[in-house]
């Protein structure tokens, strides 16, 4: 299983950027799609998630500027960033709970590589 992350890049305040997340492997089902950020000498946060069902949630920090979806059975999930602020500056990773297929029904969490965001001002 494989979780492609791509995307990230360096910005202007205000400018817009969209992350993609790509699955890939053994997998029966993908239940829910998250992207989590760590900035430098903080703890990784949850920005926003997906489930399987089409409910999202999102960090106060976020709403309103940040929009999660996913398309292809949740293979496949984007967050479209917009009104970027410096504060939004970090790593991005997205994490996926799925089922690998041929084995037990149990949800497992898979995470991809981050993807640098730079916000500047």
């Amino acid at each position: 299983v494989q979780l492609q992350a791509s995307g990230g890049g360096s910005v202007q305040v205000g400018e817009s950027l969209r992350l993609s997340c790509a699955a890939s492997g053994n997998i029966f089902r993908i239940d829910a799609m998250d992207w989590y950020r760590q900035a430098p000498g903080k703890q990784r946060e949850l920005v926003a998630a997906i489930s399987r069902g089409g409910t999202t949630t999102y960090a106060d920090s976020v709403k309103g500027r940040f929009t999660i979806s996913g398309d292809n059975a949740m293979f496949r999930a984007y967050l479209q960033m917009n009104s970027l602020k410096p504060e939004d500056t970090a790593v991005y990773y997205c994490k996926a709970g799925l089922v690998v297929g041929g084995g037990k029904l149990r949800t497992t969490d898979y995470w991809g590589q981050g993807t640098q965001v730079t916000v500047s001002s």
